[in-house]
């Protein structure tokens, strides 16, 4: 009897025990599934290793490519003759490192529904500033930045015939709208300057309209990619416009074909304050013999419109983009803008500088070798081609000293000048061309690059139109780029 008890009561408190420990791995179960499916970790670990033949403008490290800086010689023919010493461009230097700075991790989050209402996410945040060095920024221990962190809400009830449409409100930083498209380059650049590069805090919407076509529409905030000015590149213009960034796009897809058109208006304030002016357009002095000064309403607007096309077909895909910009120094960019008038009341009128820029790249090659194993590879072939024209100013640049020449001059003495660029702007004409293999073994890649760019320079900028004309002369880099990368 006395042992009937004992088993009954040993079953009753280990009965509830044995429940817990199964709800607890229950438990662990669930929360388990929850993050596998609503939360899906990525990223890589990318090393560069590159070689450049001569000194360029460039950043992160040395290794987003801009393009060759113009000739820095050490003495005129005449003064070399003179001297005995032989004359040199000093900017003929070559030059290498490689860097990990570009490894990146990210977290998207999906498959969270509402009410019929769907929400998404995502953040993702790279190694970026940081580094330091006298001419170079190479040196140092690279801090994580964040690159993209939004979130989308999407409604795919509504019915258009036997199509269903679909809209998307997506909030936070991510791509710009013209920037989404990238090219099949492996160089940090993505293409940059020869197609925009952009990632900014924006309100969009993409409403999937039936099973074609997609309206997109925005309003965009500058951070990190700016619009230059007196100040150099600063947030402030925008910060004072009051105005966001706006585009509108369409785009049409089917059958492996993608076509996007749009454009994209900016509008910022350059200027607060300003010199008070007399009537005949001198600065009225205070009792310390300084300008005073006022508060003044300049405003510049601009207008880029852009075309895309992409297709795509088994191991071959073709993408091209091209953009009219002005002023598209915010989007990575050749541009800026430059005064066209001084008012009495001592505002400035403004004119943006155009440029055409246009890519295309080409991808082919597809699985090589045994593809029985968990490690298949993938051999591709990558062209890409890209080229700008500078086309000036819209109007003529102030002259106040009616020499003809603008007075261009560097950060942060920029307030000095009439005329404000981002990057040198005696830039005329710029192309590139860069081949690249890129071999895929499973999550490893290894890609070889070969990068030429060119750039023409010319000597002064005509105060008429704004454009490097005169002693036209062609720089040339040559860039050859090994990368290593493990996708996980």
């Amino acid at each position: 009897m006395k042992r009937l008890i004992v088993i009954a009561l040993s079953t009753l408190f280990l009965v509830p025990v044995s429940a817990q420990e199964v709800s607890k791995e229950a438990k662990k179960e669930a929360v388990k599934s929850h993050l596998k499916q609503h939360f899906k970790p990525y990223g890589f670990i990318r090393n560069y290793f590159t070689y450049d033949s001569r000194e360029s403008i460039s950043g992160t490290g040395d290794m987003y490519n801009y393009q060759p800086k113009d000739e820095s010689w050490n003495q005129t023919p005449e003064e070399a003759a003179a001297s005995g010493v032989e004359r040199q461009d000093l900017n003929a230097q070559s030059t290498f490192r490689f860097l990990a700075l570009t490894t990146r991790i990210g977290l998207n989050i999906v498959d969270y529904k509402w009410r019929g209402m769907e929400f998404s996410g995502k953040i993702e945040a790279d190694f970026f500033a940081g580094l330091s060095g006298t001419v170079h920024k190479v040196g140092g221990v690279a801090q994580l930045r964040l690159r993209q962190a939004y979130v989308t809400l999407g409604w795919d009830s509504l019915k258009m015939g036997k199509d269903f449409a679909r809209v998307d409100l997506t909030l936070g930083q991510t791509w710009h709208p013209m920037a989404a498209d990238l090219c099949d380059v492996i160089a940090l650049n993505s293409g940059a300057p020869f197609g925009p590069f952009n990632r900014s805090p924006m309100v969009k919407m993409d409403a999937r309209l039936g099973k074609y076509v997609t309206l997109t529409a925005a309003g965009l905030w500058q951070t990190q990619y700016l619009s230059t000015g007196p100040l150099g590149q600063t947030g402030e213009y925008m910060l004072y416009g009051k105005t966001p960034e706006a585009y509108l796009g369409l785009s049409v897809h089917d059958k492996g074909w993608i076509a996007r058109a749009g454009v994209d208006v900016v509008s910022i304030s350059p200027r607060q304050q300003g010199d008070a002016l007399d009537a005949n357009g001198n600065p009225i002095l205070n009792t310390a013999g300084k300008p005073v000064q006022i508060k003044v309403n300049d405003r510049i607007t601009t207008v880029s419109p852009f075309a895309y096309l992409q297709y795509k077909k088994g191991e071959f895909s073709f993408k091209a983009k091209t953009i009219f910009a002005e002023a598209g120094e915010h989007m990575n960019l050749d541009g800026g803008y430059g005064v066209s008038k001084v008012n009495e009341d001592g505002s400035y009128e403004y004119t943006p500088i155009r440029t055409s820029s246009s890519w295309i790249s080409l991808v082919y090659g597809g699985k090589v070798g045994a593809q029985e194993d968990k490690h298949p590879q993938k051999l591709q072939g990558i062209l890409f081609a890209g080229y700008i024209k500078s086309f000036g100013t819209k109007d003529a640049i102030y002259d106040p000293n009616g020499d003809g020449i603008v007075n261009e001059r560097p950060a942060p003495d920029k307030s000095l000048s009439y005329f404000y660029t981002a990057r040198p702007g005696n830039m005329n004409q710029m192309w590139r061309l860069s081949p690249t293999l890129l071999y895929t073994v499973g999550k490893f890649q290894l890609g070889l690059e070969y990068e030429i760019t060119s750039v023409q320079y010319g000597k002064g900028i005509n105060a008429s139109n704004g454009l490097a004309d005169k002693d036209l002369h062609w720089v040339t880099n040559h860039r050859i780029q090994l990368m290593t990368k493990y996708n996980f």
